[in-house]
């Protein structure tokens, strides 16, 4: 028999996995990775930090070159060479060769489509305006940091403030632009729950970074020769000296589509679980590829590095029969601005409301991220989602200065495994004062959410405080009631509650409050066990000043 021949269209993340771990499975294959571009493998995430020169050296985002690849791996890189087109019948690519222009056909007996997603452009004027650029490639890096070095950019507006967005404006300034972010969005970061997203925004505000929220792109203007007007749709004009479009990408499935390859209701190309379209000689991995959804088993789409790394893998060993499936994905994903973490795992309340017909309950606490007494203790805003008939963990979100990676990393294992809130809490997870504490982050939000499921803990959002005939108690101490409190609160703390009960109503509903809940929680308790009609509003003030 010949040598089976596999042919990969697009490099990066998910083909080049696919061609080295076909190789590792089969030293005989011939192996082809075909690339539009000019660099089959490079940091794509590490792209806005070269605009901002955190990453000096262009030189240090690529990743793998193609004669790397043909030293260690005997894999055919072909870059600059575009496939036009898929002739199933005969399993046969006409491929462009870009430098010379000639054309060839090339036979397969496995092709694997890793086309990837190209950057959204919305068809509004201006977009092809000198000083106009997308972020996805190493070229446009350079473009970028061409024009700014050029043109000494003082004034930047960044379209979209989803994690490139930010990680972008950030990196601008620390070039020292002054910046602009427009997210047609009420908040940064849509994939939050609203709250979550509040404190992002007050900690990029106070770096200087100007946002203007629920409003978007509606033209951008030439004023002179390097200098732009960008319009919005609700009429605001911001000067400009550089645009960077952060819009969200799309699945690039021309090719795939052309060749009567199955798309789904996301725009990308449907696989299986082994990532095998409706062809069985062909697989889609990475961008270009549906997921299926770990929480509610519908479509989704997630352009991250990680699942399709994992989905190229899981194609080269369906292709040589190791049926493994993949198991999907959940969002895992995580973003650092100025110095803030920013994660999340699994689904935020927002997206399961729109896409899953369970009831669902959340906790927010705000532990610090090691124990107090050891210096440099850093607060975490943490939020749990899960179902209320069963505790399934449903996702996660966090927002801190220190230790917020971790703990979402974590509750994203949890996720993979079917954990409910009842496993959170008896997680056994590593304590050192100065790494977490007895009592982990993961662990209080486990308890908490457990005692709400049990009863143990009458809860109350506070969005719920909106036209209730309830008596709101701040438990806290005098002198931090007097530094701020919720408008029409009365002031009873939790050292005097028991010698003052007489004070309250047996036949009113009680909603009890503290600075993070913890105090709220032990009053609630004691006034339960009396048969008070008591409630405690989760996370306390600091949830309060995060609502949106």
């Amino acid at each position: 028999m010949s040598a089976k021949r596999i042919l990969i269209v697009g490099g990066v993340a998910a083909g080049s996995s696919a061609a080295t771990r076909a190789r590792r499975l089969d030293e005989e294959a011939e192996i082809v990775v075909f690339e539009r571009g000019a660099h089959v493998s490079f940091a794509n995430c590490g792209l806005p930090y070269h605009v901002g020169d955190v990453i000096e050296d262009e030189e240090d985002l690529l990743l793998v070159s193609p004669q790397t690849f043909a030293e260690r791996f005997d894999i055919d890189v072909r870059v600059r060479h575009e496939v036009l087109s898929i002739d199933r019948e005969r399993r046969e690519l006409l491929v462009a060769n870009l430098g010379d222009g000639s054309r060839r056909k090339e036979r397969y007996d496995a092709l694997v489509l890793a086309t990837g997603a190209g950057a959204f452009r919305p068809p509004v004027p201006g977009l092809d305006l000198p000083g106009v650029f997308t972020l996805r490639t190493v070229p446009e890096s350079r473009e970028l940091r061409q024009w700014l070095d050029a043109r000494e950019a003082k004034r930047a507006v960044v379209v979209g403030a989803g994690f490139v967005g930010l990680e972008t404006a950030e990196n601008l300034r620390h070039r020292g632009l002054d910046v602009t972010v427009v997210e047609f969005q009420n908040q940064v970061i849509p994939a939050l729950d609203a709250e979550m997203a509040t404190p992002v925004a007050e900690h990029l505000r106070e770096q200087g970074v100007e946002l203007v929220l629920g409003d978007g792109l509606s033209a951008i203007e030439e004023t002179r020769e390097g200098a732009m007007r960008v319009r919005t749709g609700q009429g605001k004009a911001l000067d400009a000296d550089v645009v960077i479009l952060a819009l969200g990408v799309r699945p690039r499935t021309d090719l795939a589509k052309r060749a009567g390859i199955t798309t789904g209701p996301r725009g990308g190309v449907v696989v299986d679980g082994a990532m095998r379209t409706n062809d069985p000689h062909i697989w889609a991995v990475g961008d270009v590829a549906e997921d299926r959804c770990v929480i509610t088993g519908g479509a989704r789409l997630l352009p991250l590095a990680g699942p399709a790394n994992r989905q190229g893998r899981m194609a080269a060993d369906s292709i040589y029969g190791r049926e493994m499936q993949f198991r999907g994905v959940q969002g895992t994903s995580v973003c650092g601005l100025f110095g803030m973490t920013v994660a999340m795992t699994g689904l935020g309340q927002g997206a399961l409301a729109s896409e899953l017909d369970i009831e669902d309950r959340s906790i927010t606490l705000h532990p610090k991220d090691h124990v107090s007494y050891y210096p440099g203790a850093e607060k975490i805003h943490l939020k749990l989602i899960y179902e209320a008939k069963t505790g399934r963990v449903l996702g996660a979100q966090a927002v801190g200065q220190a230790g917020v990676a971790k703990r979402i990393d974590v509750i994203a294992m949890d996720i993979q495994m079917g954990a409910t809130v009842f496993d959170l809490e008896q997680a056994e997870l590593c304590y050192a004062p100065q790494f977490g504490a007895a009592k982990d982050p993961v662990n209080m939000a486990g308890m908490i959410a457990a005692n709400e499921l049990r009863g143990d803990l009458p809860a109350a959002a506070w969005r719920e405080l909106v036209g209730a005939d309830a008596l709101l108690v701040d438990v806290r101490e005098a002198d931090e009631f007097e530094r701020g409190h919720v408008e029409g609160a009365i002031n009873l703390p939790l050292s005097e509650l028991r010698g003052r009960l007489d004070e309250l109503p047996t036949d009113r509903d009680i909603l009890l409050y503290c600075q993070s809940g913890k105090r709220s929680y032990d009053a609630v308790r004691a006034l339960h066990q009396r048969g008070y009609r008591a409630r405690t509003l989760v996370g306390g003030m600091e949830s309060y000043l995060h609502q949106a």
